[in-house]
């Protein structure tokens, strides 16, 4: 990686003050030294061809790399900065904008206008470190707050492109106030539900970080990029430990769960057509014909722990299998915005049937090394607010919300108890059950307590034959019931944990059949015919008005569970202990009556 890098930024922005372009083409790379005179990468995207850093771009080289050919207008040119302040130094402020607007050819230090991105039309912001530092004055919130507003006019999503480092001291508390300006205006997005999504280059920190940047739906980065609010520079001069140059990165914040994904410059314009394509306009599945996909019988139905022992199988499928095999364009999104990235939960949206769909998985993995990463599927906190932030954009952009399950239960650990694993739980369940979008859970291995039934609550809940679901493993369930953890298969058969028992209690709506020998000898097959069943189901409840569907969805909920009166239930004893009497009886005359392979005896007379 690259070495000292904080230093190193700090070189390249400040010889890009001092020049007159803002990006000068270079004879070699700064970082490994590399030729750059002859690389169509760097003259192109201003990238290394070998080490990937990735320097400088001005807001027009940037527009250029990104919009359509000839498609870019630019919106709000002629404002420009006056001193407000009156603002006194060694230079005055109203000569420092003119030798900047001078240098860089902008009036100030963002540009904004409307453009295609791989044919989708947007609102594109681009703010420019060359000018000021990007720094963040009265006209750079006013140019980002008119053009979030104008999308929302005109229904357009936005895409904002944010180097900048910090205040803009000349201006004072005036520009402190841009923060307040821009949220507002990022707020009428949300609103009025238009994706809106950032892009963080190097570096960005300071006051746009802190405010329009973290409000996008997606948030994305460039490699190496120092991105946070308070700059580098100020976090070594207040900390009293060393700080290591990769802490402020875009890889660290990826991390910790506050960034989606780190993409490389070249290719940004491919993932942001793929993502305008996919939050774009909506469609609808319409059946062809009443035909529906065929249910399995119940004449082979898998004893109880031999499907404990199928579904945990660690070549069975697992949710990112199922994802790739299924979905076609699948975006990944990464982190809780909080704390952390859980690898546990698969959070993105995709394709299905060339309808838009939010994808959340529990992923175990296969080999030691990715069960680990996982935690073999025992999903922490942080996976739980992931799969939050997934639901709400699906009910933003109203897609369809389809989950795949496959945990042992959640992550049981002390530290997953501070941070608030009940929370978490809970509040993930009580998001399923209101969300106003079609909901398909689909439990494809292990389904086990809360860890599971959390993304469970769905409209419709499919199940794969050799899949089980139980509020606790047969291993507890047999140390609690028989003090032997090795009556653990006793314990599966009266714990009805599976498919078809799970259907027959009201706690799944469809079996969906597996390949002969379960989904792990075939898992294409596998993957079509779940595929096939959640697009059938699918289009059931697009067809259903959303009030009814979630109407439907309380009730399925409210009336599981077997309960009675007390009278009832006495009642019900009764009829129970009478029925094993007669039984008995039943079986001691049957006994009675069977023939033997030794002759009566004869009986004695009286």
């Amino acid at each position: 990686m690259v070495r000292n890098l904080a230093g190193l930024v700090g070189s390249v922005t400040r010889r890009s003050r001092e020049e007159p372009d803002d990006t000068p083409d270079r004879d070699s790379c700064l970082v490994c030294e590399a030729d750059l005179t002859t690389s169509e990468v760097y003259s192109h995207y201003r990238v290394c061809p070998r080490c990937r850093f990735h320097y400088s771009m001005s807001a027009r080289e940037r527009i250029t790399s990104l919009a359509d050919p000839e498609s870019f207008e630019e919106i709000n040119r002629s404002i420009v900065s006056l001193d407000p302040l009156s603002f006194s130094s060694r230079e005055s402020y109203t000569r420092r904008l003119f030798r900047d607007q001078r240098r860089t050819g902008l009036t100030e230090a963002v540009v904004t206008g409307t453009c295609t991105i791989s044919g989708s039309p947007v609102m594109l912001i681009v703010l420019d470190f060359g000018f000021m530092g990007g720094t963040m004055g009265c006209v750079v919130g006013e140019k980002v707050a008119l053009a979030l507003e104008r999308a929302v006019k005109r229904s357009l999503p936005a895409v904002a492109i944010v180097t900048s480092g910090g205040a803009r001291i000349q201006e004072g508390v005036l520009s402190l106030m841009q923060m307040a300006k821009t949220t507002i205006a990022a707020n009428k997005m949300n609103e009025a539900g238009l994706p809106y999504v950032t892009v963080l280059a190097n570096p960005a920190t300071g006051q746009a970080f802190g405010s329009f940047a973290n409000l996008a739906d997606i948030i994305m980065a460039e490699p190496g990029a120092i991105v946070g609010f308070s700059p580098f520079g100020v976090l070594k001069r207040v900390s009293n430990e060393p700080l290591s140059t990769e802490s402020h990165t875009a890889e660290s914040r990826l991390d910790h769960g506050l960034l989606d994904v780190v993409v490389d410059r070249r290719e940004l314009r491919t993932v942001l057509g793929v993502l305008l394509d996919l939050l774009g306009p909506r469609y609808r599945l319409e059946r062809a014909d009443d035909r529906r996909p065929g249910k399995p019988t119940d004449l082979s139905r898998t004893p109880a722990w031999e499907s404990v022992q199928l579904s945990r199988n660690d070549a069975r499928p697992t949710s990112g299998n199922f994802m790739k095999m299924m979905f076609s364009n699948f975006v990944e999104l990464h982190g809780d915005r909080s704390y952390a990235d859980d690898s546990s939960i698969i959070c993105g949206i995709a394709q299905l049937a060339g309808l838009t769909v939010m994808a959340i998985g529990q992923e175990r993995g296969h080999d030691e090394i990715s069960t680990r990463i996982t935690q073999n599927g025992r999903t922490r906190p942080e996976g739980f607010r992931k799969a939050q932030r997934g639901l709400r954009l699906a009910a933003k952009f109203n897609m369809p919300i389809v989950t795949f399950i496959d945990t042992p239960g959640p992550d049981l650990s002390q530290e997953a108890e501070q941070r608030g694993l009940g929370n978490a739980i809970a509040s993930t369940m009580a998001l399923m059950a209101r969300v106003d979008v079609p909901s398909v859970s689909v439990i494809i291995g292990e389904a086990g307590s809360g860890g599971a039934l959390a993304l469970g609550v769905a409209d419709r809940t499919l199940m794969l034959e050799n899949a089980t679901y139980s509020a606790v493993s047969p291993e507890e369930a047999a140390e609690i019931i028989f003090q032997d953890v090795d009556r653990a298969d006793e314990a599966a058969e009266s714990m009805k944990l599976t498919a078809y028992d799970c259907r027959d209690l009201g706690i799944i709506d469809t079996v969906v059949p597996e390949p002969p020998g379960g989904a792990h000898l075939d898992p294409e097959e596998a993957a079509r015919q779940l595929r096939r069943m959640i697009v059938s189901e699918l289009v059931n409840l697009q067809s259903t008005a959303t009030k009814k569907m979630l109407k439907d969805r309380y009730k399925k909920y409210r009336n599981i569970g077997e309960y009675s009166s007390y009278f009832s239930a006495a009642l019900t004893r009764e009829v129970n202990a009478l029925q094993n009497l007669v039984s008995s009886g039943a079986r001691w005359i049957t006994r009675r009556s069977a023939p033997t392979d030794s002759p009566p005896k004869p009986e004695k007379p009286d």
